[in-house]
């Protein structure tokens, strides 16, 4: 993974991360740990999740484990009450835990449909939900959402991942605006392609890596893929006192391609 200059301090802050254990999520994960912060990484599956916890605490951070998927609400809970009964408090969450079907209307069944938006919208709302109790304890707090530029314009061939990033986009403001009197803030960053697992899954039988990654470069103006740390920066730097007054933001991060 690639290095950054950005520097923000979290000693003493506690950080909650769905979909920690890969991605953008496990980035994440190792720059809120490496600025200071104890991290409970979430993730489904036991060996990777296990593996980036173990990697944050050797490299000198605290970390522990949250082993579930929070499209259940129960999961989502136990999440957020391991974390104040461990760490003693919950002062950021980040919603990065998601998946994605590449179809159409047509070609999404109702297990895809309900999968996708299950993990990517139930999953958000609940951990969100669970997250905002405790953050008032703190004081305040942040929350921030992994959406997507699929929540801020059409894509083809996404529909169920569309329509669920959309959802996440508007779950921001609303939350947004019924919490920012108590110091909570909520925002989502939308990234375009990212270098991560997710963006060489579940394309069609045929398709190589080496097309996928030429496809998503000739739709982003700048000419590259970036690496999931640059999102993990955007995140760390909306944790950041230089951030204090952006609320209910869906941020764009995708080399120029929702400006076209």
């Amino acid at each position: 993974m690639k290095q950054s200059d950005l520097s923000v301090d979290l000693t003493g802050k506690v950080a909650v991360v769905s979909g920690g254990s890969s991605g953008m999520g496990a980035a994440i994960c190792e720059r809120f740990a490496s600025s200071g912060a104890t991290v409970v990484v979430g993730g489904r599956d036991p060996e990777r999740t296990d593996a980036v916890v173990a990697g944050l605490n050797a490299a000198g951070a605290t970390a522990m484990a949250w082993l579930g998927d929070v499209s259940d609400s129960a999961v989502a809970d136990g999440m957020i009450a391991a974390a104040v009964q461990t760490c003693g408090g919950v002062d950021i969450v980040v919603n990065a835990a998601g998946v994605i079907h590449r179809t159409d209307a047509l070609g999404t069944d109702d297990d895809d449909w309900h999968r996708v938006m299950s993990t990517n919208v139930d999953g958000t709302f609940f951990l969100s939900r669970a997250a905002i109790p405790a953050l008032r304890e703190r004081g305040g707090g942040v929350v921030i959402n992994i959406s997507s530029t699929c929540g801020l314009v059409g894509s083809a061939g996404l529909v169920a991942y569309c329509a669920s990033k959309g959802a996440v986009t508007n779950l921001t403001r609303a939350m947004a605006l019924d919490h920012a009197a108590e110091g909570i803030r909520i925002n989502a960053i939308c990234p375009g392609s990212v270098d991560t697992p997710m963006l060489v899954s579940e394309h069609p039988e045929g398709r190589t890596v080496a097309d996928v990654f030429a496809s998503n470069l000739a739709s982003i103006p700048e000419g590259r893929l970036p690496d999931p740390v640059e999102v993990a920066d955007l995140a760390l730097f909306l944790c950041s006192n230089a951030s204090r007054h952006i609320n209910g933001a869906n941020l764009s991060l995708d080399g120029g391609y929702t400006a076209q």
